[in-house]
């Protein structure tokens, strides 16, 4: 579906009633970009600001000795926390992602970018809608590569593709593994 979205959107994005003249075109989807730029963090903060939380308020739930978190609410310091963390994470580590998917993996004009912004914003509002939890980045990543290969499949580096897939299925066994080894340590110390 992250696939398809793009394509459709990509597609229809780029209507024959649009005047044109590049310059004009490049401005309207340099301003939807923000739309979309907009969109899609939002439903990024939806996604995985929830996880981040969810995480954060059953440690903290349980560190003061509460056996359930029924009838509990989460404090707004929480969110707060969370989303500027987030926030900083993403504007620390946000330029090498962008640069490694946005220009590495597929050049992208502006009306691509808005599409694939679309397209992931719309994908991560139905996850949520539904109480799926999925990854941002992944929905992200399959619309660029979406809408990337409207024009052409090579259009896609998929040397790039490799690399991030691999790192997708080696980041499960790695977390676990030093899941393991931190929780034994622990285990042994307290």
């Amino acid at each position: 579906m992250t696939r398809l979205l793009p394509f459709i959107s990509c597609n229809a994005s780029f209507d024959q009633r649009l005047p044109k003249d590049r310059r004009t075109t490049n401005r309207f989807f340099g301003a939807a970009q923000i739309f979309g730029a907009a969109a899609m963090s939002f439903m990024h903060g939806a996604q995985d600001g929830q996880k981040f939380i969810g995480v954060l308020f059953l440690g903290i739930a349980f560190s003061n000795g509460q056996s359930s978190v029924t009838g509990m609410t989460i404090p707004v310091w929480l969110m707060l926390l969370c989303s500027i963390i987030m926030a900083l994470g993403t504007s620390v580590g946000g330029e090498k992602i962008i640069k490694s998917v946005g220009m590495d993996m597929v050049k992208l004009e502006k009306y691509q970018g808005f599409s694939a912004d679309l397209a992931a914003a719309f994908c991560l509002l139905l996850s949520s809608l539904f109480g799926i939890p999925v990854s941002t980045t992944h929905t992200k990543t399959s619309a660029i590569m979406g809408v990337g290969a409207v024009k052409r499949l090579s259009a896609i580096n998929l040397g790039v593709v490799k690399d991030m897939v691999l790192t997708w299925i080696f980041t499960f066994p790695g977390c676990g593994l030093i899941s393991f080894v931190v929780a034994k340590i622990f285990i042994a110390v307290f």
